[in-house]
């Protein structure tokens, strides 16, 4: 469920994010995957997350969950209000 006020940085979310579309390039999914996150953990933890924030050093969103008992932290950019784009993800020890 999303609310959209003025433009994207505006958007007010609730519930899950299962909604979520997520871009995939070849070269942004081996990326993650030398980080050992497939994009099936990197769905998962952006549509499903127990907590969010922002990363300290882009200022992009970030969001925290966990796939296959692993807590993940997921790097992202809203390219609209339904798509988002992975950045980057790594598991949180």
């Amino acid at each position: 469920l999303v609310f959209i006020l003025d433009n994207i940085d505006d958007v007010v979310y609730y519930e899950n994010m299962e909604w979520l579309d997520v871009y995939w390039d070849a070269e942004t999914e081996a990326y993650l995957e030398q980080h050992s996150i497939s994009r099936a953990d990197f769905e998962e933890v952006v549509r499903n997350p127990i907590g969010e924030d922002s990363s300290d050093s882009s200022g992009r969103p970030i969001r925290f969950g966990y796939s296959k008992g692993r807590k993940i932290a997921v790097v992202y950019e809203m390219v609209d209000v339904v798509t988002v784009l992975p950045i980057t993800a790594y598991e949180v020890k």
